[in-house]
């Protein structure tokens, strides 16, 4: 898998994920300041999975239409420590019976839960 960690995404997270073979770029650090539309696009221009901590996805998926291929992953529950969401990611992707494509995963401190669209 192909991952975009939107702005919210702590840079050690995503430096820690690239370090163990992981391929990640970060919005932060490769297109800082653009809209969640243009973050829709990147990733779906890519086939990248987004990573984010903003709910405003659901929306764009189900309420404006934008779809990337690949997926988003949104923690609901904000890090306590910046490598708490690398950490979640690499927990959440032993569970191999999870399929991403065409679908919003949304994990929080008891749950995983999935929509597909």
């Amino acid at each position: 898998m192909k991952f975009l960690a939107n702005e919210n995404i702590p840079l050690t997270s995503v430096n820690y994920l690239k370090s163990n073979g992981y391929d990640i770029i970060a919005i932060g650090i490769d297109n800082s300041g653009v809209s969640d539309e243009e973050v829709m696009k990147i990733a779906i221009n890519q086939r990248r999975t987004i990573l984010t901590y903003d709910s405003d996805y659901g929306k764009l998926i189900f309420e404006k239409g934008h779809k990337p291929d690949e997926g988003v992953i949104y923690f609901r529950n904000q890090p306590e420590t910046p490598l708490d969401t690398a950490k979640s990611l690499e927990n959440l992707l032993k569970n191999e019976s999870l399929d991403y494509k065409n679908t919003l995963t949304v994990i929080d401190s008891n749950s995983i839960r999935q929509r597909k669209y």
